[in-house]
């Protein structure tokens, strides 16, 4: 039996008062416009600036930086600069950077650890004074980091930790601002269901944090531990104050390319290319499943 379709009112029967249809608008394409590429390549630019400028003048001699109708080619030089900064008895470049390594590879591993296992219990547990303690712990955000310089000096002094890699990895084994992160993403990615599944199962809370929290924190967690890392590379200031010349790490120790009377600033800024290439190698490596986690974590969310 064929199904007859209804026959069309004609123009003539139709009511007035009722809406007029409006025809479906073309649907635009999703790809961006030149001002897009054009803003972003002019970022892009801005961005590589530093690196290239730092290579220029890293590639030259100590004349290159003062010289106003020098070359915007880099030159010949860069290695027999770099082999200075490596082969400088003052710097200590190889310690310098394994310990910049195991101090900045320990804190983010902490980091994220301690993030994630924070961020669980503020976002799928209930505990009295939770909200509040996620105030307090988000309101020391903004409490500037020179305020605890002195007395943690004294206290890493008393414990006899001073010039030790210990003083600064102990004070950054967790972050305020990780937890903060990691509550706001488990909070929105997970859902209450799959926690009352598991329990339902017979998991207990640790085991469900494991088995649902830690896979569904992948991507969030990655990111975390990525610019933990970076930020304790480029950290400066407190391990310039607690380390030694005999044990630093590579910022403190880059840092004493400039401590002559004379700087040759070829010099320092390829020390300063040198402790760059092991971030680009980082990225480089880490970047791919960095946007695969964060895709993964959209499409399931």
């Amino acid at each position: 039996m064929t199904a007859v379709s209804p026959a069309p009112v004609p123009v003539a029967d139709r009511d007035p008062s009722a809406p007029a249809r409006r025809r479906p608008r073309p649907v635009r394409g999703s790809r961006p416009g030149w001002i897009v590429y054009a803003s972003l390549g002019a970022v892009l630019l801005a961005s590589l600036f530093p690196f290239y400028w730092s290579l220029l003048i890293g590639s030259g001699d100590s004349s290159t930086i003062r010289d106003a109708n020098r070359s915007w080619i880099p030159g010949g030089n860069f290695l027999a600069n770099a082999a200075a900064v490596i082969g400088d008895p003052a710097v200590n470049f190889w310690p310098a950077l394994v310990n910049s390594i195991v101090s900045s590879g320990l804190i983010a591993a902490s980091v994220v650890f301690f993030s994630t296992l924070a961020g669980w219990a503020f976002a799928k547990l209930r505990f009295r004074g939770g909200p509040w303690l996620l105030v307090f712990v988000v309101a020391t955000m903004a409490v500037p980091t020179q305020l605890g310089v002195v007395p943690l000096y004294i206290l890493f002094s008393e414990l006899g930790w001073t010039g030790q890699l210990g003083a600064i990895i102990v004070p950054a084994l967790t972050s305020a601002f990780g937890v903060f992160w990691m509550t706001q993403y488990l909070r929105q990615s997970v859902p209450d269901e799959l926690i009352e599944a598991a329990r339902v199962d017979g998991a207990s809370s640790f085991r469900t944090f494991l088995t649902v929290g830690v896979p569904a924190a992948r991507p969030a967690a990655a990111m975390l531990g990525l610019f933990t890392f970076v930020s304790a590379w480029n950290n400066f200031f407190w391990p310039f104050i607690v380390l030694d010349r005999q044990n630093p790490t590579l910022p403190v120790a880059l840092s004493l390319l400039q401590s002559n009377y004379f700087v040759d600033y070829s010099i320092v800024l390829a020390g300063v290319l040198l402790s760059t290439i092991p971030l680009l190698l980082l990225f480089v490596f880490a970047g791919k499943q960095l946007v695969s986690g964060i895709m993964q974590g959209a499409v399931k969310g």
